[in-house]
This record gives structure tokens, sequence and C-alpha cells, in this order.
């Protein structure tokens, strides 16, 4: 009976409900950008979060995974858990969603430099549960268009969140900005 659970309609439909809890993060962390930074905020979970491009200097820069001491604790049983299941019945390779962050990003960060088609942005990256979000300045949609549809390339890579903005402007920016 549990094989029915595994069939590619129930794949697609997981697929969809990941993309959506990942942008409902993202979007409640934008929302969020306009209160007060609390001090002490680290990247305790230690998500890998790196600048691919640079070539827009005044790309407005991303803040990054940054928790607070209550966040930690709040998030921290549910983070333990995520993807476990997923390991159980052997469909994963990793105990833990979270694990492969670690491999997916720097391979993320390699093609988008070896790919060549993106060298006129200025690109951040950050990998949490197997999504990667996109955050940065590029010169067109379609390049935006174009470099989530590379990452979605790589593998173990289960989602791709593109906030990536057209221009330099701050307030187009549909990601936290560091120093706010």
């Amino acid at each position: 009976m549990f094989w029915m659970l595994l069939t590619p309609i129930s794949w697609r439909w997981t697929r969809a409900v990941c993309l959506l809890v990942g942008l409902a993060d993202m979007f409640g962390r934008v929302a969020a950008q306009d209160q007060e930074t609390v001090p002490g905020r680290t990247n305790a979970f230690n998500d890998p979060f790196v600048q691919v491009t640079s070539a827009i200097a005044p790309c407005p820069v991303p803040e990054g995974p940054l928790y607070s001491e209550a966040e930690v604790r709040a998030l921290a049983h549910v983070r333990a858990q995520h993807g476990g299941s997923c390991h159980r019945v052997g469909r994963c390779r990793l105990p833990n969603s979270y694990l492969y962050d670690a491999e997916i990003i720097p391979r993320v960060h390699r093609y988008l430099r070896e790919d060549g088609r993106f060298d006129n942005t200025s690109v951040w990256v950050l990998g949490e549960r197997r999504l990667v979000t996109l955050m940065g300045c590029v010169q067109t949609q379609e390049e935006a268009e174009a470099m989530e549809k590379a990452v979605w390339l790589v593998d173990d890579v289960m989602g791709v969140v593109n906030l990536l903005q057209v221009g330099t402007e701050r307030s187009a920016a549909r990601y936290p900005l560091a120093g706010r």
C-alpha cells in the first residue's frame, strides 16, 4: 500500500509543496526585513550562502541566513527531522535535507561561474533543504530565467527560488538586505 504514495503524481505534488514552503519562508523573511534588526543574530545552522558573481557593483547585498537565539530554538527540531522519512524509505542518500546543502552550493557556484553566460551579473546563492535561492542583480529577465534553469540542472537540487532583480534599485529587491 505504501508504494502508492510514491507515484509520479505524488512526486510532483511533493515537489510543488516544497517549493511553496520555500517561497513562503522567503517571503516571510522579506516581510520581516522592515522590522528592527535583532542584535546577536548568527548563521547558527551554517546554511551555505556565497556570492557567485560580482559584475554589478551597486547591486543590493542580501542579508544572508541570520537567526536570533529564539529563532534557532524554534527551528532546531524541525530542521533536525526534515528529510528523515525520505532517507528511511531509501529514496534519499542522506538522513537530513539540510546535509545536502554543503555539497550543492559549491557545485552551483562552480557551474554558474564556468557556464560563462552569467559573468555580467552580481548573484548570491543560499542553500536550505536542497532548495537554492538566487538573490542579486541581472541585466534582463531572460538572464534570470536562464540562471534558474541552469541551477535546476545541478544534481540533488530539489527546487530553485528565483529572487533575482533586473537592475540595481534597492526598493526593487525581493530579498532581505544586509545592513538593515
